[in-house]
């Protein structure tokens, strides 16, 4: 693994406040490449404006990235913004971010359907990728000890939202839907949704509750080391799993092309 700040090698005391207060995108890169890498960086542009009040140099993450993973066939990367230089007391005050950037083995996306357990949650500020995983590895847990895999969020309007770590998505017929809540707006997710409107499968987002899930055709998860990860049940709710489903998400998915860093 190797943990770089601003581009030189991370030393013991710059990483007191990375994962106290900071966000983050996590990627597959393969050959110096990255599927959708304008949409991660709008993603640390949009949430280093918001969490610091400061513009971010997308040109030195881009460099800062690029150093870290030459020479590296595959390599799972996390790029995460944080400032060392944030005064809390008057944190509204903008300040620079530090970029720090962590790699570590690449990973290949699974298929063994998951039996999930949900649990009334909402996330604080759902739409940016921030560190404040608390609840979500607190929820994880919990989930495990009760037999399951992870946990799905149902919010406090009884919406299915996301789970602890993946956008969730369904098959009605031949339509993609996609719930209706405060979730975030997920980098795979947003990239099989450019190639579902490329191909032509219609999608829709609507709300979606635990009563809804037994009439879809496929439920799936969505994140950077999964296109489409199957879902075998929610709860004691065995659910359909429609052989086509892997197939529309995977085209979809293909269709975005590599992007060298």
């Amino acid at each position: 693994m190797k943990l770089e700040i601003n581009g030189a090698p991370a030393r013991s005391e710059d990483l007191a406040g990375a994962f106290g207060y900071g966000h983050f995108t996590a990627m597959q890169v393969r050959d110096g490449k990255v599927r959708g890498l304008d949409v991660h960086l709008r993603r640390l542009v949009t949430s280093t404006r918001r969490m610091f009040g400061s513009d971010l140099d997308t040109d030195a993450v881009r460099a800062y990235v690029r150093q870290a993973v030459r020479g590296e066939d595959a390599l799972s990367v996390r790029v995460l913004i944080f400032s060392r230089a944030m005064d809390w007391s008057d944190p509204g005050a903008p300040v620079a971010p530090d970029v720090l950037v962590r790699t570590g083995p690449p990973r290949e996306h699974e298929m063994t359907p998951l039996r999930l357990r949900s649990v009334r949650y909402e996330r604080v500020l759902p739409e940016v990728k921030h560190v404040g995983t608390f609840g979500l590895l607190h929820h994880t847990r919990e989930a495990k000890l009760a037999g399951y895999d992870d946990a799905l969020f149902v919010d406090y309007d009884g919406r299915v939202s996301e789970a602890s770590i993946w956008n969730v998505g369904f098959l009605d017929g031949g339509t993609v839907v996609w719930p209706q809540a405060p979730v975030l707006d997920g980098i795979t997710q947003q990239l099989v949704r450019r190639g579902l409107e490329r191909n032509g499968i219609p999608q829709e987002v609507r709300d979606v509750r635990p009563a809804d899930l037994p009439g879809f055709d496929a439920m799936f998860l969505t994140n950077s080391e999964s296109v489409g990860w199957p879902v075998a049940s929610v709860d004691d709710v065995e659910l359909s799993s429609a052989p086509e489903t892997n197939r529309i998400l995977a085209e979809a998915y293909d269709s975005n092309p590599w992007d060298a860093i």
